[in-house]
């Protein structure tokens, strides 16, 4: 049958391709070495350019996998832990949550489930730089958030529309403490309109308020 003798064709042709390894790379190697030489090429092979893009990539994502894991998770605000009455009032208005540490450290958690963490890092460089009167520093904190959270490059880039990013870019040309006062409010926004109803009903705050209740009774 036709089928048995094409098999039977396979498996002589895969046979001498084993004996002859050295030939049959020369072969492809001359066949190929027009159309893209740099890949197969014996001679130039620690220089070719296919190779030197390779290694520049393998380079550049070792670098930027020890640069996150140098970096880590930002630590949170130091506070206490925060009591039961504390928990409730942050059901009462996001502005209550966002007024302790504590509060703003359980949403913080809450938004790294949801990558978007960077909203609330963000929003308290503008409150540390809302506290700088050195001018040296207020400029270089500024470039910082602005290459954290403004910039296009960044990973950590925050929403904002046109209009804001448009008098960002007017305002650093004479950074002060208030050069992101309108991103910050934008931000505050958007994380009271669309992050705080989530975290409202997110197990982070639903475990915490139980476990201080439990507390609360036992005591």
């Amino acid at each position: 049958p036709m089928g048995s003798e094409r098999m039977e064709m396979r498996k002589r042709q895969m046979s001498m391709t084993q004996e002859t390894p050295g030939s049959a790379e020369a072969q492809h190697s001359t066949a190929n070495r027009g159309s893209n030489a740099c890949c197969f090429c014996w001679c130039c092979c620690c220089s070719c350019s296919c190779l030197t893009v390779r290694n520049q990539d393998e380079e550049r994502a070792r670098r930027t996998s020890h640069e996150l894991q140098a970096e880590g998770i930002p630590n949170c605000e130091e506070s206490p832990a925060p009591t039961l009455e504390e928990v409730n009032a942050w059901a009462q208005s996001f502005d209550k949550l966002m007024l302790t540490p504590a509060g703003r450290n359980a949403f913080r958690e809450f938004l790294r489930t949801e990558f978007s963490e960077e909203n609330m890092l963000f929003w308290m460089a503008c409150e540390e730089l809302k506290q700088e009167s050195n001018k040296s520093v207020i400029e270089e904190k500024a470039r910082l958030i602005y290459e954290d959270y403004i910039s296009i490059l960044s990973p950590k880039e925050v929403s904002l529309d046109s209009r804001v990013r448009d008098v960002i870019n007017r305002n650093m040309l004479e950074p002060s403490q208030h050069t992101f006062d309108d991103a910050q409010l934008q931000i505050y926004t958007l994380m009271h309109r669309d992050s705080y109803p989530r975290f409202m009903n997110s197990a982070i705050y639903k475990n915490l308020l139980q476990s201080l209740s439990e507390k609360s009774i036992e005591a």
